[in-house]
């Protein structure tokens, strides 16, 4: 079965946040420059660090990012979120509190009109984030 997973593009700093993203997340964290890359000796010098491909796995969590803008450089929008669908009350506030550290708590932490906790931030790369978690009420 397809399977669709989110890819990040940075400007520079996904070294940087991929390892905030492994430090939130958890997982293992691979990491390819373009120095390590067969496209080594195509690129400038100063590309040399850039991160070509990382990706970040943990069970059902895969995040894939990359330092490789298009031509027209890096644009960001509004019109992609990740949703992270939490197991447990504890699990949703303590990844938006690790997720929300020096960015923006759009949303805190709530029981929505559909029942779930519910909460939505922009993290300090500027990426939204839609975190829910289904609590039984017995």
């Amino acid at each position: 079965m397809a399977q669709i997973n989110s890819y990040l593009t940075f400007n520079g700093n996904c070294r940087e946040a991929m390892t905030f993203y492994k430090e939130c997340l958890g997982g293992e964290l691979s990491l390819q420059t373009v120095g390590e890359s067969p496209l080594s000796g195509k690129m400038p010098e100063q590309m040399k660090d850039c991160i070509l491909h990382a990706t970040l796995n943990n069970g059902s969590i895969v995040l894939l990012g990359s330092d490789m803008t298009p031509q027209a450089g890096l644009i960001k929008g509004n019109n992609v979120s990740l949703s992270l669908e939490c197991g447990t009350e504890e699990e949703i506030r303590n990844l938006y509190t690790k997720l929300s550290n020096a960015g923006k708590k759009d949303h805190p932490i709530e029981e929505s009109f559909w029942g779930a906790l519910f909460g939505d931030l922009t993290d300090k790369f500027g990426n939204h984030w839609l975190l829910s978690c289904n609590v039984n009420k017995n």
